[in-house]
């Protein structure tokens, strides 16, 4: 049976078409944690025959939402920030992981890294979500409060 993470995730993913557009895939699904992995396609360049930054950004932001909300709890971000430390090509492949840094009742703090399938990192981002108190499954029992 899957676990409430991928429970989750599956939901927020059947219901993302930006992220099944930008052909994410979910390799790790787990409480506080995700992993996730895309190939850069043409349409995903900018003028200068790179990713957009908005690629590995979007990748990033999509690992921060499937992991906050992990725990069963709707979580949206308030505040992200992103640095950009190598350019990404066509064909590239990007994974993303994240990090819980802090968990509150109200307040969880994200970090997530991008690299490429040479294992170099591309993307440092930060992500800071409200945690709505809401369960993503209210016939059930809400997850213990950290």
């Amino acid at each position: 049976m899957p676990t409430l993470a991928e429970r989750v995730v599956s939901r927020m993913y059947d219901n993302d078409p930006f992220s099944v557009w930008l052909g994410i895939e979910r390799l790790v699904v787990e409480a506080g944690g995700c992993v996730l992995r895309m190939t850069v396609r043409p349409e995903m360049l900018n003028g200068f025959a790179i990713a957009h930054g908005g690629i590995t950004y979007s990748l990033a932001d999509s690992c921060l939402a499937f992991a906050s909300n992990s725990h069963g709890i709707q979580s949206v971000s308030v505040e992200t920030s992103i640095s950009h430390t190598k350019a990404v090509k066509e064909g590239d492949v990007l994974t993303a992981s994240s990090e819980e840094m802090s968990l509150a009742r109200s307040i969880g703090v994200y970090h997530i890294t991008v690299r490429n399938q040479r294992e170099e990192l591309v993307a440092l981002f930060k992500g800071t979500v409200y945690r709505t108190g809401k369960p993503w499954f209210p016939e059930e029992p809400l997850p213990s409060a950290p």
